[in-house]
């Protein structure tokens, strides 16, 4: 008598294997995460002015490969020359801010000036792929009560800095690294688009703070201080 034998179904185990590796992937995924968290001690709020600008994406490219997140004060006049590097920053996993459209000392304009400048920079950042603005910093850090409440108009906080970098004065890689040294759990350290030296120490500004567990967070607007993004 002929024995009729049926073949093996492989499809029953292939699904196992791969709803099984799925699991395993979506469980590494989770502890990489936790891992993240957990060795965050504190956060720190990495800002750079006066973006963008022809230098932007080089930043950009030095920040995601050292895996850094960064918030950028771009002003209105520049968003509107360089459009898609501002796509370039959001699709970098970057905050975009306001840094008033035309870089004027602020204190030094009338109130509908200062609105002005406010809200013509809100405009051209949004036209431009960035979104709306809540944070925004006063060219040079100049302020005063108009200036505030004029940003506070416009849903946004103003955000000056802790340490100053000190970029826009020629300083050198290793004191813009050293500068980031002295920032503290919920701190903000001021650097800017444009400086080659400020792009050079990007990697080891990522050493510093990984070696003192902080990572690079989001500002907030309620607060002011950098937080989990």
């Amino acid at each position: 008598m002929k024995l009729s034998v049926r073949p093996l179904s492989v499809r029953p185990f292939a699904a196992t294997v791969t709803a099984a590796a799925l699991a395993l992937t979506g469980a590494v995924a989770v502890d990489a995460t936790a891992a993240r968290a957990a060795a965050c001690s504190g956060y720190v709020g990495l800002t750079f002015d006066d973006g963008p600008t022809g230098n932007t994406q080089a930043l950009l490219n030095s920040l995601r490969g050292n895996g850094l997140r960064a918030t950028m004060f771009n002003t209105g006049q520049n968003a509107a020359s360089y459009p898609a590097q501002v796509r370039a920053q959001v699709s970098a996993g970057m905050w975009v801010a306001n840094h008033s459209y035309s870089h004027p000392n602020l204190t030094q304009l009338s109130p509908a000036q200062v609105d002005s400048e406010l809200s013509r920079a809100q405009q051209a950042i949004a036209n431009a792929g960035g979104g709306t603005p809540r944070l925004f910093r006063p060219p040079y850090g100049a302020t005063n009560a108009t200036v505030q409440s004029s940003a506070a108009k416009y849903g946004m906080r103003q955000i000056i800095w802790d340490v100053d970098s000190q970029d826009w004065n020629n300083a050198s890689t290793d004191a813009i690294v050293a500068a980031v040294g002295r920032m503290t759990n919920g701190q903000v350290i001021l650097m800017h688009d444009g400086p080659a030296n400020t792009r050079a120490a990007i990697p080891r500004i990522a050493q510093n703070l990984a070696s003192r567990g902080l990572c690079p967070g989001t500002i907030s607007p309620s607060t002011g201080r950098a937080v989990a993004p």
